[in-house]
């Protein structure tokens, strides 16, 4: 087939803001090497994008930016519907982006009809999608995972009625990203577990679901052994202070592993790659358990910094309840860094058979959590030899190529079925 154009839809595309924003920059990144043209259109937080990739943002009030989140606009600032609904559904405790981005991105489309071949959302799913699918463009979506798995996580660590009813608000557009979902010819997810969560939590028929498992740079993600380890150094990455991270079990952990390691004078230190919040259940926690001179947060590191931070690193911990891949994992492995993992959701499929890539154990339990680190921790042969055969893994299964040479292939099944060309489809008059 020769070269495709594609539009290439995210919500907010920073790689600092979660995994969705580093899938936009390397998938994009590798669709364009394969000779693809590929233009990108995205809301604040703007991604980072390689060269060769087109870009067009698509503007929003951006209510949830630093140092002021939660913002209220200036009546200057308000320019149709859309930005009022943004700032209304803000207003009522609601995560308005996912429909006010698609809306915004369908007329931008509407003005762009013969310039691309595919449309390619990436986890949005908001009405104006099925605006888009309207208009007549062929469209695809990823989803890494159902996001009402992270309602139902959110729901089941509240503990007062009244975060509930928040936490069902601002969760408030899952019914519609279910709906849009039910009418997609074709569905990229990033594993077989997330397709299983996808067919059982959002109802869409499994065949229409195709498993194309992200990847990683692994000329940037390498062992850097010419870095020495810190002693006593675990890193992790908690990309929201969210019950899905499991960051609490790992600092009950990291408790337990300080006071075994106090007695023969060993150092412990927790690295987290993300940003603290005051107030919340990882400060109180850390403040209970006396971790405040042992827990260090760190944010925005770029691509080189990470990797330097795990050529420094004993062991990689990614002690999630579920994960819908894990990247954190993947790139710990590229870097030949021994991981402790649980066992939720796709990341076994990810590390592979216990004790050949890490050490698994179950969610939620931080007193095997805090075995499986020392056990690393007290065996650098065990630790070598679970990095090596990581980075092994990486090369073998998790490149970015492969991920593009895979989508590209979910793009020609979806074209192959839908023939109509959108210069002849007529642009509905109902485009907000």
């Amino acid at each position: 087939m020769k070269p495709l154009r594609i539009a290439f839809l995210i919500y907010r595309g920073n790689p600092h803001c979660g995994g969705q924003g580093v899938y936009t920059r390397y998938l994009t990144r590798e669709l364009a090497a394969l000779g693809h043209h590929v233009e990108v259109f995205a809301g604040q937080p703007y991604p980072i994008l390689e060269d060769g990739v087109g870009f067009s943002p698509v503007p929003s009030l951006d209510l949830y930016a630093e140092p002021n989140p939660f913002r209220v606009p200036s009546l200057g600032e308000f320019r149709n519907l859309t930005d009022i609904t943004e700032f209304l559904t803000m207003s009522l405790g609601g995560f308005p982006e996912p429909l006010t981005f698609s809306l915004r991105a369908r007329k931008i489309l509407a003005r762009r009809l013969g310039d691309f071949d595919i449309v390619h959302d990436n986890q949005g799913l908001g009405r104006g999608l099925a605006g888009i699918m309207n208009d007549g463009w062929p469209v695809i979506a990823t989803i890494h995972h159902p996001i009402t798995v992270d309602r139902e996580l959110e729901l089941a660590g509240a503990t007062s009625w009244k975060r509930r009813i928040a936490i069902k608000r601002w969760y408030g557009f899952l019914g519609m990203q279910m709906k849009v979902a039910s009418r997609l010819e074709r569905i990229i997810t990033v594993s077989e577990s997330s397709r299983n969560d996808i067919v059982n939590h959002m109802g869409i028929k499994r065949e229409r679901i195709s498993v194309v498992p992200v990847g990683v740079d692994a000329s940037c993600f390498r062992p850097l052994t010419e870095i020495p380890k810190i002693p006593g150094r675990i890193v992790t990455t908690a990309s929201a202070d969210v019950p899905m991270k499991g960051l609490c079990y790992l600092l009950e952990a990291v408790a337990e592993i300080k006071a075994y390691r106090q007695r023969s004078m060993q150092p412990t230190e927790l690295v987290v790659v993300g940003k603290a919040r005051e107030r919340s259940r990882t400060a109180q926690t850390i403040a209970r358990l006396g971790l405040g001179e042992n827990v260090k947060f760190v944010s925005n590191l770029s691509d080189e910094d990470l990797v330097k931070l795990y050529a420094q690193t004993e062991v990689a911990v990614v002690p999630s309840l579920y994960e819908g891949f894990s990247l954190p994992a993947v790139e710990a492995m590229a870097c030949g860094v021994p991981l402790v993992t649980t066992t939720g959701g796709a990341i076994p499929e990810v590390v592979g058979p216990y004790g050949e890539t890490a050490l698994s154990v179950p969610p939620r339990n931080s007193v095997a959590l805090g075995k499986a680190i020392m056990e690393i921790l007290d065996n650098p042969q065990l630790g070598k030899r679970l990095g090596s055969a990581g980075r092994f893994r990486v090369l073998n299964h998790f490149t970015w190529e492969v991920t593009a040479r895979d989508t590209v292939r979910q793009y020609e099944k979806l074209l192959l079925r839908s023939a109509p060309d959108p210069m002849k489809q007529p642009i509905q008059q109902s485009i907000q």
